[in-house]
């Protein structure tokens, strides 16, 4: 029977992996479906490549010719002019003179692979500018970066160039610069209207100043204008929540994108909220509330989903590079700190600025690690990709990848009975509880499916540990 195999493999954990994998059988499967959250970006690692074989293989790459039928880049600015107390990922100050030496350093490398045969095969549709803040380098550098893209990236007819922001840096001189040079979509990192809940974790801006910057961008009518809320911060309570959700019908956006508040260990937020300066953050508890609140007022007012966390307003919004990034498409690295995945390759490179500006002065490609990928990446990334958009299709994956993928149904029988998901004649469906979990569910799939195929597949999943 196609269970037997599947049965053998979750019988063997022990059982703190059993309940990471599968979860707990509870009457409230929204708040306590599982004990705690998986990974922030699900996957299954590679096979890690010697720094001796970094440049050999990146050589190599560029001299192949891609068959990907869309592809995205990546463009990493490690620079803000202020640090948030939940953000994880600070690397640098803001310091001009500092950004100006960054940007000539990350205009060479994208020119070091202008010419490649790799570029010169398809066309880049998707690129993303992220951080950081981009959004805080000055007027002309920001112009010469862009300017780089256009000329070194083959950009499709069609492409979305995504410039990442904060609201403090909205005025004309920037906006002006980003528009003049290719932008068409800016993602503005909001996190909360609320005035309050903003300024205790770093933010600067009041209410009245983010609905009056959004209306200044959107009114150049040149770009998507997105923004990103969290929900779960301290001081958040439910009532600013729905405050928070309500603003949305009449802001001036195209889309948002919700996401669960990480508190990130040794992080500032955390250290402020252990010596009592600020509240505790939502329980795991509340957060699951705060997003089944949220989705349904989303629903009721007629945005359209596009993903689990993420919602278009009009039909501007198309996201591209969140739906290409999540399917596993290729995506060419370009700066500090920037990760991608290019022929069965991914990669991160150096976060480091000064060894980054090193690598490049000596021609290299700046790379601080690099895997490739295990055989069965071409359907983890199938996977993936559907559950992001709420569902999975075992039979159509079983038609395209092999029938082990129907070895899931056991595991899925389980979900259903526990309130995950709703099985239908021909996909599964995510519950709100299951949109909630999805993250440890595509995890637990994703490692599921890496056992049952590790005959054929010479790399075996290693579980990555929850997070509190």
């Amino acid at each position: 029977m196609r269970e037997t195999k599947l049965k053998q493999i979750l019988a063997a954990m022990d059982a703190q992996q059993y309940a990471l994998t599968v979860g707990t059988a509870t009457g409230e499967a929204l708040a306590a479906a599982f004990a705690k959250r998986r990974v922030v970006h699900a996957g299954v690692r590679g096979k890690p490549l010697g720094p001796g074989e970094w440049q050999t293989a990146w050589q190599s790459l560029l001299r192949q010719a891609t068959k990907a039928k869309q592809r995205a880049a990546y463009i990493h600015i490690p620079f803000c002019r202020h640090r948030c107390l939940y953000c994880g990922f600070f690397q640098n100050y803001a310091d001009e003179d500092r950004e100006t030496a960054y940007i000539d350093s990350l205009i060479k490398e994208l020119q070091l692979s202008r010419d490649c045969r790799y570029l010169a095969s398809g066309p880049v549709n998707a690129v993303f500018i992220g951080g950081g803040t981009p959004s805080t380098l000055a007027p002309h550098n920001i112009a010469r970066l862009l300017d780089a893209v256009r000329a070194c990236l083959p950009l499709a007819n069609d492409y979305e160039l995504t410039l990442e922001g904060r609201i403090n840096d909205l005025e004309p001189a920037r906006i002006e610069a980003w528009l003049a040079h290719g932008v068409n979509r800016v993602s503005i990192g909001v996190q909360s209207f609320d005035t309050g809940v903003r300024r205790s974790v770093g933010r600067l801006d009041d209410t009245a100043t983010i609905l009056k910057r959004l209306e200044l961008l959107s009114g150049y009518n040149q770009a998507t204008v997105i923004i990103d809320l969290i929900y779960g911060l301290p001081n958040q309570t439910n009532e600013v929540w729905a405050s928070d959700i309500n603003l949305l019908k009449t802001a001036a956006i195209d889309g948002l994108d919700l996401y669960q508040l990480n508190i990130y260990q040794g992080s500032a937020l955390q250290q402020a909220i252990q010596a009592g300066k600020l509240p505790p953050a939502a329980t795991t508890a509340e957060q699951a509330g705060m997003f089944a609140a949220a989705g349904a007022t989303l629903t009721a007012n007629a945005f359209s989903r596009l993903s689990i966390c993420h919602w278009g307003k009009t039909n501007r919004e198309r996201s591209m590079y969140n739906t290409l990034t999540k399917a596993g498409r290729h995506v060419i690295p370009f700066g500090a700190g920037a990760g991608g995945n290019i022929g069965g390759a991914t990669m991160m490179l150096n976060r480091d600025v000064a060894a980054y500006i090193k690598s490049i002065e000596q021609g290299h490609k700046p790379i601080a690690a690099m895997l490739l990928l295990p055989a069965g990446s071409e359907l983890h990334n199938a996977v993936v990709g559907q559950l992001e958009r709420g569902y999975l299709n075992l039979k159509g994956l079983a038609v395209r990848y092999g029938p082990e993928v129907l070895e899931l149904e056991p595991l899925l029988a389980i979900w259903e009975a526990r309130g995950l998901i709703e099985t239908g004649p021909a996909v599964a469906r995510l519950t709100v509880a299951g949109q909630f979990w999805y993250m440890n569910i595509t995890q637990s799939v994703l490692e599921c499916l890496q056992a049952l195929t590790s005959g054929r597949h010479a790399v075996a999943v290693q579980p990555i540990a929850a997070q509190g």
